[in-house]
């Protein structure tokens, strides 16, 4: 959005009072986040409201709790704003880029690495390839929901929380996966799997899937079903005929043409189903 737009005040009455439709509102608090002179404006109106009354007892209570003296909040300033956008940003990634994921993500890469370079596992590349899909969906699964931040519930109510918070915490998921996992495929021996890219087709289908169950059964029940479909196909019933399975899966223009299908039909039923995040669970 331009810095030259402003926010008016019938417009700030409106999203005060809950009336602004949801893109609307989207819009104007990225727009709060670099203007502070409509940031004092909403601001200034959202106090006069009797949600006013009630933040400002909710916030006096958790700095008295906290010890700390109540003071005026200033209006920020472009620096402080931008502060304040780096803030929320690594607030909204927090919970997918942390704790065991992160772990088990960099415990497979180096595990598989550690494997094909010492020639313990010819066919290390091959087992890398078939986890590497479900990498991304288990980032996903503990990144959003209740389970994931304690104030999941007051989050997700909000104009930037919900859909966007979920596709946010899934960039930071799979601009960490993606080429952590490639990298580590492209520096194994071949030893007759698929490419090292091979697998982020279906890994992005899998996360879209996983993303439109998810408000319908929950996230860890969505990639429990997405997660172990894969697994599944790819290493039962027999972990011997793995090579010949992902070269079904994963070789060749029919196979990638399918998951690009895929991407995309996932692609369209999350856009379909966007506003189920506007609901908590």
């Amino acid at each position: 959005m331009s810095r030259q737009w402003h926010t008016s005040e019938a417009q700030a009455a409106r999203y005060a009072d809950g009336s602004l439709p949801e893109a609307d509102a989207w819009s104007l608090e990225k727009h709060l986040e670099s203007c502070a002179g409509c940031a004092s404006r909403v601001s200034g109106v959202v106090r006069g409201t009797a949600a006013g009354a009630v933040l400002l007892d909710v916030r006096t209570a958790v700095l008295a709790a906290a010890g700390r003296e109540v003071t005026p909040v200033p209006a920020q300033g472009s620096g402080t704003g931008a502060f304040a956008g780096r803030t929320r940003l690594l607030w909204a990634v927090g919970p997918a880029v942390r704790g065991a994921w992160l772990v088990a993500l960099l415990v497979v890469a180096g595990g598989a690495m550690l494997l094909g370079l010492t020639g313990g596992a010819p066919g290390a590349r091959m087992l890398l390839l078939a986890i590497a899909p479900v990498m991304p969906v288990a980032g996903v699964a503990l990144s959003y929901g209740p389970h994931a931040d304690p104030l999941h519930e007051v989050a997700a109510s909000t104009p930037g929380g919900g859909f966007r918070l979920a596709l946010t915490r899934t960039a930071a998921v799979l601009a960490v996966s993606l080429p952590v996992l490639t990298l580590a495929g492209a520096l194994l021996p071949a030893s007759g799997a698929p490419a090292a890219a091979a697998w982020l087709l279906p890994g992005l289908a899998l996360t879209l899937a996983t993303l439109a169950l998810g408000p319908l059964a929950g996230f860890r029940t969505a990639s429990a079903v997405t997660a172990g479909g894969w697994l599944c196909t790819v290493l039962a019933p027999s972990p011997q005929e793995i090579g010949a399975r992902l070269a079904r899966c994963l070789d060749g223009a029919p196979a990638q043409s399918a998951w690009a299908a895929a991407v995309a039909l996932s692609a369209l039923v999350l856009a379909a189903r966007r506003t189920a995040y506007d609901r908590t669970y």
